[in-house]
């Protein structure tokens, strides 16, 4: 038991120091900002690809995929290392407009691990939340066997895209406290809107 005690305390320590530095840097706030703004992002992304390819005649769920995947995983990375970039030079320039204000350092305080905290945790949210949404949205490809055939396989994702934009229309507004299905048809409008864009473009191909 003793043992078992003395491997929870680093965890307990660190996460007590985990919600210090939220306190400090407001990072809870600003990270759910980051997620609502890029999952919504990386839904509306793969609609695009999916419209695309349903445009180009692409009956290949492997090659849908393997586009999807690309899409997914370059945004992760741009979210990933452009927001880290951002983040670290707001907070890197934040911080020493207040140290010059105190005349004092404030590399090794509380206030500078939070700074560096809050850069690395919003940079990791802005990076996965469009990569899981638009992950979400390909999942019925890798099932496309059990569907009768490709089009299905199409719709289907297409669904689970504006059901994923209507949960996040939810989330948003019980942040903000609006009429949650109010919120929930505004951000699905904008996938529909998307998704009546590709269709058109699917006319003008053939």
């Amino acid at each position: 038991m003793k043992d078992i005690k003395d491997r929870r305390k680093p965890i307990r320590q660190w996460l007590a120091q985990a919600s210090q530095y939220n306190d400090i840097a407001n990072v809870g706030e600003i990270a759910r900002r980051y997620f609502a703004m890029n999952a919504f992002d990386g839904i509306l992304t793969i609609i695009g690809v999916l419209m695309g390819n349903l445009s180009a005649g692409v009956e290949n769920p492997n090659v849908v995929i393997t586009t999807g995947l690309s899409t997914c995983i370059a945004m992760g990375i741009s979210g990933l290392w452009g927001s880290y970039l951002t983040e670290s030079a707001e907070r890197k320039h934040d911080l020493e407009e207040l140290g010059r204000s105190t005349l004092t350092d404030l590399n090794d305080t509380h206030i500078g691990h939070a700074s560096r905290y809050a850069a690395i945790v919003i940079s990791i949210v802005d990076g996965l939340s469009p990569f899981l949404a638009a992950l979400l949205v390909l999942i019925p490809f890798f099932f496309n066997a059990m569907f009768s055939n490709i089009q299905m396989v199409y719709y289907t994702s297409l669904g689970v895209a504006l059901a994923t934009l209507f949960g996040l229309g939810i989330f948003l507004g019980k942040i903000s406290k609006d009429n949650l299905i109010v919120s929930g048809v505004k951000t699905v409008i904008a996938g529909i809107v998307s998704i009546i864009i590709g269709s058109m473009l699917n006319g003008n191909v053939h």
